[in-house]
């Protein structure tokens, strides 16, 4: 069914938004106080450095132009000062799939004629509260994508996940060509002051062409906070230059013959990091649904900005898809927010507001392990791309020692690079389930796993492994019965809510229930209810036996994994009737 969906805002998020639904088949207006020519060859909007999974939602929808145009970011490294002025901490890792960044000032244009092209419809406009009125009448569903101006307002800040009510930094960007490049990998070069701010630095691609963007984050009150005299762009970049020589000689010693890559290259400001309640109601009585930015402010210190934006546009437009013609309501407004922020935004803001503050003794540690452990490194550096990688350990000493122990026990060994051999395993493309039981206590247990096998059809037995270091090990080995959830394509986000720690992992999921208590989810394509009947060693996982006492088959397509990535099945050419 078509529906008509308004979406106030035209960058990253709504436009990515916006193309995704009209590729769908769904009547889509967008609205930007701004044309494309003046974005274009306006000022500088963000850094945005965009990850691998990120980069995929854009992939999915078409929209990757400048992929082969765009220098590549191959890792990440750090580097922590000392007192002294030299190096406490420095080491790099790459990344398993390349970053990249490119400007706004490029992609926004380009998607807003691509949009047009396509049959979409771009209002100019300044949106306010009565326009704001007039599209929620005229419209199934209005989406704010804007973080400023007066809209933003009517969303309510969640002070429970807002605990900042001034700005944590100082931002500055400086968009530069002539610098030398880093070697051996080009990556993002993330430094640490402390006590006085952060700077990174990383390849990009702007309007002329190959640049790098410099990042400056000052503490507020502190010597990288020094930007409110700056008058000129050249007094920007002069200004950049200054702090690197004073409090990072090695960063100063690449910027000898940089310039601007354009006037317009440089940015200053500063904003307090805020996540909102996402729906807004409106003096009608209608409610607005919030997005990105506009309900979930972060800090650009991590680097999450347009990830965020491309990561929650990618959820909403499942979410809409799914809805078919059922009314956008308030509720449903509420449960799409939930999806968004349990399977990314919370990790990347609890993660980003950890950098904001003074570094606690177990990050030390954990920054200083990388320096000899190489899995640390790694594990680090590719947790910019999925920050649900970084619970519990990040967050708790008790738990950053577990994984440290962890990491050396498997240095000791490791015959192969585990980086590499995980991604030979991936070559296998395996179906997605999830794992269900009912705890002793009477708790719902789940879980994501792609290791699920047949055994045997006579008795009829199956098989799938647990980590030995899993949380639920105890849950699972103490249980009468488990199911295994065999998801659909569209159950991705299904695959991420079991497999992120939570409280509830259960939360806004249908299910029922089955032998036992044992939860069966709803919208799968097969469910299997199986007995335990044992353990098996089987080196770091638990290799659960189960009969099988009842199944249920339903049609639909699987969701499967591969090399990393969630993907769709196609039938194979030679085999179609």
């Amino acid at each position: 069914m078509k529906r008509r969906v308004a979406i106030v805002g035209a960058g990253q998020s709504g436009m990515q938004l916006a193309l995704g639904l009209l590729g769908a088949g769904h009547e889509v207006a967008v609205y930007s106080n701004r044309t494309a020519s003046e974005i274009f060859e306006g000022p500088v909007m963000s850094s945005q450095c965009m990850f691998e999974t990120a980069l995929q939602t854009e992939r999915e929808l078409g929209l990757d132009a400048w992929a082969d145009a765009c220098p590549r970011v191959e890792g990440i490294g750090m580097t922590v000062r000392n007192p002294e002025g030299g190096k406490a901490i420095e080491w790099s890792a790459r990344l398993d799939g390349p970053a990249r960044s490119v400007d706004q000032r490029l992609k926004i244009p380009a998607w807003m004629a691509e949009f047009e092209k396509r049959g979409g419809r771009l209002v100019l406009q300044d949106v306010g509260l009565d326009a704001l009125e007039a599209c929620a009448a005229e419209h199934d569903l209005v989406v704010v994508a804007s973080g400023k101006g007066e809209i933003s307002q009517l969303f309510e800040r969640d002070p429970e996940r807002s605990p900042f009510e001034q700005p944590q930094r100082a931002l500055a960007l400086t968009y530069v060509k002539g610098m030398t490049p880093r070697e051996p990998f080009a990556a993002v070069c993330f430094n640490l002051i402390p006590g006085v701010g952060e700077y990174f630095v990383f390849p990009a691609l702007t309007t002329s062409g190959p640049c790098e963007i410099m990042v400056f984050e000052g503490v507020p009150g502190g010597p990288m906070d020094c930007w409110a005299d700056v008058k000129t762009p050249q007094e920007h970049l002069a200004r950049s230059k200054q702090i690197l020589e004073t409090f990072l000689p090695w960063e100063a010693e690449r910027c000898r013959h940089i310039e601007l890559t354009d006037d317009n290259g440089v940015l200053a400001g500063r904003f307090t990091p805020t996540v909102r309640k996402p729906v807004a109601t409106l003096p009608s009585g209608r409610q607005v649904l919030g997005l990105a930015d506009a309900v979930v402010l972060n800090d650009p210190i991590t680097g999450q900005g347009s990830n965020n934006a491309a990561k929650s546009a990618d959820i909403y437009l499942k979410r809409i898809l799914e809805r078919g013609g059922a009314p956008f309501d308030a509720e449903w407004m509420q449960q799409t927010f939930d999806r968004y922020w349990e399977g990314y935004a919370r990790w990347a803001t609890d993660w980003t507001h950890s950098l904001l503050a003074a570094p606690k003794p177990h990050l030390q540690k954990l920054l200083q392990s990388a320096t000899h452990m190489p899995a640390v490194a790694s594990t680090i550096v590719n947790g910019f791309d999925d920050p649900r990688a970084f619970a519990p350990w990040w967050f708790d000493p008790v738990e950053t020692d577990r994984f440290l122990e962890a990491r050396a026990r498997e240095a000791v060994v490791d015959r192969f690079d585990r980086r590499d051999f995980r991604k030979a395993l991936g070559q296998f493309t395996t179906g997605v389930t999830v794992i269900t039981t009912r705890a002793i206590d009477g708790r719902r247990v789940g879980m994501t796993a792609n290791s699920f096998s047949s055994v045997s059809l006579d008795p009829p037995l199956v098989l799938w492994s647990l980590a030995r270091q899993a949380p639920s090990v105890a849950d699972f080995t103490g249980a009468s019965h488990f199911a295994i959830n065999v998801l659909a394509a569209h159950q991705h986000h299904l695959s991420r809510q079991f497999s992120t720690p939570q409280a509830d992992k259960f939360a806004g999921v249908d299910c029922c229930e089955g032998t036992a208590g044992v939860p069966l989810l709803d919208g799968v394509i097969a469910r299997f209810v199986c007995r335990n009947v044992r353990q098996y060693d089987g080196g770091d996982h638990l290799i659960f036996i189960g009969e099988v006492e009842r199944y249920d088959r339903f049609d639909g397509e699987p969701l499967v994994f591969h090399s990393g990535y969630y993907q769709v099945t196609t039938r194979h050419p030679e085999c179609a009737q």
